[in-house]
C-alpha cells in the first residue's frame, strides 16, 4: 500500500450492473474515486507512503527514544510556543520550541545526567502559545496519550506525559476477521450493577467472562476516546489519543483487549470523527489560537445541534491527525477495528438534519454530498484494511447512502458494514403506537429485509440512544411497572409479564434472523434490563442509579430475567452451528390475519406467530427443502420462562405439493406468541 500508486479512474462498471440507479451518477462517483487517488498520489510522493503517514503519534505529540524526549505540534497559527509543566515549575518562557516551514513546533529535551527523562512519568503538561497579537493561550497537546480531570478543582482535563516504564506486552493475538458478526455494544463505565464509575478491571474481570458465555464473538466499546462530560456518552471528545483516564490507565484498556482477544473476541472501538467538543481549554478547537486550525472555519466548521466543531476533511494535516488516530489505537491498543459514529452527518453538508431521504438518489449525489468528507472516509477504510486486513469497519448512517459499504476498488466507500437503524426505530414505533393485533407483518419484513444488496448490514432491536433519558428499553415498554412487582418466580405470571417474555424474545429472535448480516445488541438488554439510562448529572442530583448495568438481575434464580438471558445464549449457539447470517432468506409467508410470518435461513425454516391469542394446529408452511425436519430452537421453551406447548422431540415431515411459492409444506403446531425454528435433515 505504501507505494501503489492508484489509477484515477475506477471500473464501476460492477457496481452499475448490481444497481442500475446508479447510471446516471457515474460521473460523480468517478469524481470522488479520482481525489482519493489524489491523495494516495500525494501521500506516496510527499510522506514516503501511506504506512509512515498514519503513524503521525510516532512523530508529533511527545515521543521518546535513547537521547531523550522529542516533543513536536502542528500548530501553525501561533507565533510562539513553549513547553510548560509541572518539570519546569510552569515556566512560561524556559523552554521554546522552533517552527518549521509545515507550521511545526519542535523542542528536544535530552536525558538528565542520572538517564531519567527530564519530564517526569505521570506528570503534567501544557504548550503555552502566543498569537500574532501577542495575546498568550495554553492549550493540551492535541496528540496527548492521557487526560485527567479533578472535578474538585475544575471539569477541565489536564494534560499528562505518559511513559510508565514498564511497557505492557500483549499476551495474546487478535483473533482472525469474523465471518458473522455477534457484537455486545458496550459502555465500560456503566457496566457495573454498583452505583459508580466502573473501570477497565471491573469489565475485563465481570464483564467480559458473560459477554462470552452468552457467545458473541465482538464488542464495541463505546465512550472510550476522552471525553470531559461523562454524560455525552463519549460523543463530545475532546484529546483523540487518550483512552478515558475516568475508566483507568491506558495499560488497563490494553490487558482488557488482550483478554478479549484470548477468549477469541474481536474488539471495535467506538470512533467519533464526525465532529469535535468546542472545549478550548482542553481539547483541540481554537487549538492554534485560529478559528480553523483542524476546522472548518465559520459556519461550515460548526454543528449547531450537536454544539460542536466539524473537522476540514481536505487538509493535509487533519487527515494525518485523523487517520493516525485511526491506526494508533490498532497498533498501539490491539482495536480491531471501528464503528464510525454520525457518519450521516459527515456525509452531507446539511448533517441529515431537516431530510427525509425518500430514496431518490438525487439525495446521494447532489451538491448537498460533502465529498471531501466521503474521500476521508474512502482513505480511511481502504488504508486500515490494507495495512491491517484483520479489521472490520461499521459506518451509523441512517440516509442509506448507496454504495458505502462497497469496497473502494469498485468505487464504494468501503466500510464492511453499516448499521440497520431502521428496525429499532420500527420495534419502538411499534410497542408505542400499535395494539399487538394492529401489527404490519408486511412492514415487519419489509423493514427486517430492505437493505442493498451486496453491502452487509448489521441488525439491532434497540439502539442505546433509545434507553437515553426520556425514553424507554424494550423490556421495559413491554412490561413497565410489573418489572418491578412481578419479574418473581414466587409471584404467579402475569399477563403483562408473560406476554413481555414472549414478544421480546420474537423481536430479537427475528431482527437475528432475517435483519442482517450481523447482529448487535446493548448491553443489559439480551435480559431486558429494565430501566432507561441516565448519568450522574446536575438534573439527577449527580446520581448513578440509572447509570448502571443491573447483572445482579440474572445472578438471581428467582427472578425471570435469567429467561431472557438464557435465550440470548440459545440464539448465539444456534447461529454458531448453523452460520445463518452469512446466507440469503426467503420470506414465503406474511399473513395479516394469522400474524404468521415464515422464511427460510441457513438450513433452517423460522416460523412466527405474532397472534396475541390465536394459537395454530397443522399450520402448513412451504420450504423448498424435502426432508423431516425437528425443532432446534423455541420461544416458548421453559428454560425461557415458556408454556412448552409444543413436543421438543417432535418430528414433521415434508409433503412434496406447491405451497406458498414453495415445492413443499410441512404442518405444525404453532402457538400464539410463539416463534419456532426448525433444522431439516
Amino acid at each position: 500500500m505504501s507505494t501503489t500508486q492508484p489509477s484515477k479512474v475506477v471500473p464501476i462498471e460492477t457496481l452499475i450492473q448490481d444497481d442500475p440507479y446508479l447510471g446516471p451518477y457515474k460521473g460523480a462517483i468517478q469524481h470522488r474515486y479520482s481525489q482519493y487517488a489524489s491523495w494516495v498520489d500525494k501521500i506516496n510522493a510527499d510522506e514516503g507512503g501511506v504506512d509512515k503517514f498514519t503513524r503521525g503519534w510516532e512523530r508529533l505529540g511527545f515521543n521518546v527514544d535513547k537521547d531523550g524526549i522529542v516533543y513536536r505540534e502542528w500548530a501553525p497559527g501561533a507565533e510562539q510556543a513553549f513547553l510548560v509543566g509541572e518539570f519546569n515549575n510552569w515556566d512560561r518562557n524556559s523552554h521554546p520550541l522552533k517552527k518549521n516551514e509545515f507550521g511545526v513546533w519542535e523542542i528536544r529535551l535530552p536525558n538528565k545526567p542520572n538517564g531519567e527523562l527530564a519530564i517526569p512519568h505521570n506528570t503534567k503538561v501544557k504548550i503555552s502559545m502566543t498569537k500574532p497579537g501577542g495575546e498568550r493561550i495554553e492549550r493540551i497537546p492535541a496528540l496527548i496519550r492521557r487526560a485527567v480531570q479533578d472535578l474538585n478543582l475544575s471539569p477541565a482535563y489536564e494534560g499528562v506525559f505518559w511513559h510508565p516504564k514498564q511497557k505492557y506486552i500483549f499476551k495474546n493475538k487478535p483473533p482472525p476477521k469474523p465471518t458473522e458478526m455477534r457484537i455486545y455494544e458496550s459502555h465500560v463505565g456503566i457496566s457495573s450493577p454498583e452505583p459508580r464509575v466502573a473501570s477497565y478491571k471491573d469489565f475485563r474481570e465481570q464483564t467480559l467472562p458473560r459477554i462470552a458465555r452468552l457467545g458473541y464473538n465482538v464488542i464495541q466499546l463505546m465512550a472510550i476516546m476522552e471525553h470531559p462530560y461523562y454524560a455525552s456518552f463519549g460523543y463530545q471528545v475532546t484529546n483523540f489519543f487518550a483512552p478515558s483516564s475516568r475508566f483507568g490507565t491506558p495499560e488497563d484498556l490494553m490487558e482488557l483487549i488482550d483478554a478479549a482477544h484470548g477468549l477469541g473476541i474481536t474488539v471495535l472501538l467506538d470512533v467519533v470523527h464526525s465532529h469535535s467538543s468546542k472545549n478550548v481549554l482542553d481539547g483541540i478547537n481554537e487549538f492554534d489560537g485560529t478559528d480553523h486550525c483542524y476546522f472548518h472555519e465559520g459556519a461550515r466548521g460548526r454543528h449547531e445541534l450537536w454544539d460542536s466543531r466539524l473537522f476540514n476533511y481536505g487538509h493535509h494535516e487533519v487527515l494525518r491527525f485523523l487517520l493516525s488516530n485511526l491506526r494508533y489505537w490498532i497498533v498501539e491498543y490491539g482495536f480491531d477495528g471501528f464503528r464510525f459514529d454520525g457518519v450521516t452527518s459527515m456525509l452531507y453538508h446539511h448533517h441529515g438534519l431537516g431530510t427525509a431521504f425518500s430514496g431518490g438518489y438525487d439525495d446521494y449525489f447532489g451538491n448537498a454530498v460533502d465529498v471531501e468528507a466521503i474521500v476521508y472516509m474512502m482513505l480511511a477504510n481502504d488504508i486500515m484494511h490494507k495495512l491491517h486486513p484483520h479489521i472490520v469497519t461499521i459506518a451509523e448512517d441512517v440516509s442509506g447512502m448507496p454504495t458505502l459499504c462497497r469496497p473502494v476498488a469498485e468505487g464504494g466507500i468501503g466500510f464492511d458494514y453499516r448499521l440497520a437503524m431502521a428496525i429499532p426505530d420500527m420495534w419502538i414505533k411499534l410497542l408505542k403506537e400499535k395494539k399487538d393485533e394492529a401489527w404490519d407483518m408486511g412492514n415487519i419484513t419489509h423493514t427486517l429485509t430492505n437493505r442493498r444488496w451486496k453491502e452487509p448490514t448489521v441488525a439491532y432491536c434497540e439502539s442505546h440512544d433509545q434507553a437515553l433519558v426520556g425514553d424507554k428499553t424494550i423490556a421495559f415498554w413491554l412490561m413497565d411497572k410489573e418489572m418491578y412487582t412481578n419479574m418473581s418466580n414466587l409471584t404467579p405470571l402475569t399477563p403483562v409479564i408473560d406476554r413481555g417474555l414472549a414478544l421480546h424474545k420474537m423481536i430479537r429472535l427475528i431482527t437475528y434472523g432475517l435483519g442482517g448480516e450481523g447482529y448487535l445488541n446493548f448491553m443489559g438488554n439480551e435480559f431486558g434490563h429494565p430501566e432507561w439510562l441516565d448519568f450522574p448529572r446536575a438534573g439527577n442530583n449527580s446520581s448513578f442509579h440509572y447509570a448502571r448495568r443491573q447483572y445482579n438481575l440474572i445472578d438471581d434464580h428467582l427472578l425471570r430475567y435469567q429467561y431472557l438471558n438464557n435465550f440470548d445464549q440459545a440464539m448465539h449457539a444456534l447461529e454458531k452451528q448453523s452460520h445463518w447470517l452469512q446466507t440469503t432468506q426467503y420470506v414465503s409467508l406474511k399473513h395479516e390475519g394469522d400474524k404468521v410470518i415464515a422464511f427460510e435461513r441457513g438450513n433452517l425454516l423460522w416460523i412466527f406467530n405474532f397472534h396475541p391469542s390465536q394459537s395454530f394446529s397443522d399450520y402448513r408452511v412451504g420450504t423448498n427443502w424435502a426432508g423431516t425436519y425437528r425443532v432446534v430452537l423455541d420461544t416458548d421453551w421453559k428454560e425461557f420462562g415458556g408454556h412448552e406447548r409444543v413436543d421438543r422431540k417432535g418430528k414433521y415431515f415434508s409433503t412434496p405439493e406447491e405451497w406458498a411459492g414453495r415445492k413443499n409444506y410441512i404442518q405444525v403446531y404453532i402457538p400464539s406468541r410463539t416463534a419456532l425454528v426448525l433444522a431439516y435433515q
